[in-house]
C-alpha cells in the first residue's frame, strides 16, 4: 500500500510538470514571434471583430496575432491626413475595390484607385491564414493566424513594406 502511494504522488508530480511544458505548438509560435521582432514587428494578441458576413446576423470576434509594422516614413501632416481602413477575409456587402472574399470593417470609399490597385496586389499575395489587413496612423498590420513558417513572416512583411512605402 505504502509502494503504490509513493508511485502516485510520483506520477502525479511527473505529469504536472508535463502539464507545464509547452506543447509543440508553443514552441513554434515563440519561435516565430521571436524572429518577428527581429523583422521588426511589434506582436500582439487582439481581440479582432471581423464585418458581419453575408448571410450572417451577427460579427465574429476572434483572437488572433497582429503583426503590426510601426510608421515611421510619414510626418505629422502625413500622418494626420493618413485615413484609416481595416479589411478582412469574408464575404460581406461591404466590399467594393477589393478581390473576391474580402470585404471592408472601415475605410470602404476611402482609397484613390491606385490605393485599391495595390492593396489588390498586396491581398493575392499574401498567405490564406492571414485573416485580416489594418492601416493607421501610427502602424499597418497583418492579423494571422499563424499557420505558415517562418519565410512567410518574411512574405507579410514584403507586403505590409509595399503600404507603408505608398502611405496609405
Amino acid at each position: 500500500m505504502k509502494w503504490t502511494i509513493i508511485v502516485f504522488i510520483m506520477l502525479s508530480l511527473v505529469g504536472s510538470m508535463m502539464w507545464m511544458m509547452p506543447s509543440p505548438r508553443q514552441k513554434f509560435q515563440a519561435k516565430l514571434r521571436l524572429e518577428a521582432r527581429k523583422l521588426g514587428y511589434q506582436v500582439q494578441l487582439v481581440r479582432l471583430k471581423a464585418p458581419r458576413a453575408e448571410g450572417e446576423t451577427e460579427e465574429e470576434t476572434s483572437t488572433v496575432t497582429a503583426y503590426r509594422l510601426m510608421r515611421t516614413n510619414m510626418d505629422r501632416k502625413e500622418s494626420d491626413a493618413l485615413i484609416p481602413w481595416q479589411a478582412h477575409r469574408v464575404q460581406a456587402i461591404a466590399c467594393d475595390g477589393l478581390p473576391q472574399g474580402w470585404s471592408w470593417a472601415w475605410g470602404e470609399g476611402e482609397l484613390s484607385e491606385k490605393q485599391l490597385t495595390l492593396l489588390a496586389d498586396v491581398i493575392k499575395a499574401l498567405p490564406e491564414d492571414v485573416v485580416a489587413l489594418e492601416s493607421s496612423p501610427v502602424q499597418v498590420s497583418a492579423f494571422w493566424k499563424e499557420e505558415g513558417e517562418i519565410e512567410t513572416l518574411e512574405q507579410i512583411k514584403a507586403q505590409l513594406d509595399q503600404i507603408l512605402t505608398a502611405r496609405f
